[in-house]
């Protein structure tokens, strides 16, 4: 596999391709998550992180185990428990004894963190002070030990899966560590096409196997690609005045903001809208963002960084809702005034 090429068309051409192998290999074993396997690949192509979310039993772990295997990228897995410890994630320095000398000294002894593809399994089955020890990490791509600072290696991808918070064992996540992923995916039982189809490839002798198909750097070159898709001041300010209107107190918030939210998205929000609207734009054969990749993506970019009022949770409004309103409220464009 060769570096991509100096010509934006050659390079956007491959990337589709190399995009489609890589969702051909994980439909071998993934069956009926197409829109979820479509927000993952864009997660991983911008360098952001991904929040899959379902009940047990959806296939949400395999997802994450599948795309390790189509990439050649180190592999990590964390089960959340209660007991979880920071120390059980970032690491933690250790007493080592020389065998000649006799000196003893601390030697920094590296947790799971320190791979390319974490997958963070349960993730709100832990303390928050165990969630908040990946904070920096998917931030700042460092871990902070006694002191010292380790850099890690990229491309570093965090995959976490979680249950619904309605469930028993389980913990909110710090808006702080919400924040800081790039989706939310939703995940909804299979239809009884596609669990047929999941029983025909699970229960018989030999089940589907993912091959890879992308090496490291590679992944990072496309992430570097859709960095330079371009997009129109028109476009921008679409994304701009949608991470405004999720704000209530802003004035291009909508009526049911104003009712039921009580904190809007931050300004990642609208860096998650162009970001992923330029990779919608590449898979979709255009070479810059168009009000349509920004609607796309409006959900997965914003559901989880609207935060609901008390009045929202007694009448049962989510943040999906809202969003859908403010997609049909918010105009495309607006004149500028002096």
């Amino acid at each position: 596999m060769s570096e991509p090429t100096g010509d934006v068309r050659v390079e956007s051409s491959r990337f589709r391709q190399d995009y489609q192998r890589l969702t051909e290999e994980i439909g071998k074993v993934i069956v009926g998550m197409e829109s979820i396997v479509e927000g993952v690949l864009t997660c991983l192509f911008t360098g952001g992180h991904c929040l899959l979310e379902g009940v047990p039993g959806l296939g949400k772990t395999m997802l994450v185990r599948t795309l390790a295997q189509c990439l050649d990228l180190r592999f990590s897995r964390i089960q959340f428990t209660p007991d979880l410890m920071p120390a059980d994630i970032i690491g933690t320095n250790v007493i080592n004894e020389d065998p000649h000398t006799g000196k003893r000294a601390f030697q920094f002894e590296p947790g799971p963190v320190f791979g390319n593809l974490l997958l963070a399994d349960e993730i709100n089955r832990a303390t928050p002070k165990t969630q908040s020890a990946l904070l920096e990490a998917m931030q700042e791509k460092t871990v902070t030990v006694a002191g010292k600072r380790y850099r890690l290696d990229p491309p570093f991808f965090v995959m976490a899966t979680q249950n619904p918070i309605e469930q028993e064992g389980t913990y909110p996540l710090p808006e702080a560590q919400l924040d800081r992923f790039f989706f939310k995916l939703l995940l909804e039982p299979p239809s009884r096409e596609d669990l047929s189809t999941i029983l025909d490839r699970t229960t018989r002798a030999a089940e589907p196997v993912a091959a890879k198909v992308m090496e490291k750097a590679l992944v990072l070159g496309w992430s570097k690609l859709a960095r330079e898709v371009s997009i129109a001041p028109h476009v921008q300010d679409y994304a701009v005045r949608l991470t405004l209107a999720t704000q209530p107190s802003s004035p291009f918030s909508t009526d049911l903001m104003r009712r039921y939210v009580r904190y809007g998205s931050s300004p990642r929000g609208a860096q998650t809208l162009v970001l992923a609207g330029k990779i919608r734009a590449l898979t979709h054969e255009r070479y810059n963002v168009a009000f349509e990749d920004i609607q796309s993506v409006a959900h997965p970019a914003l559901r989880h960084r609207i935060i609901l009022n008390f009045e929202a949770e007694a009448e049962g409004m989510v943040s999906d809702k809202l969003i859908d309103a403010m997609l049909e409220e918010v105009p495309k464009q607006v004149r500028q005034t002096a």
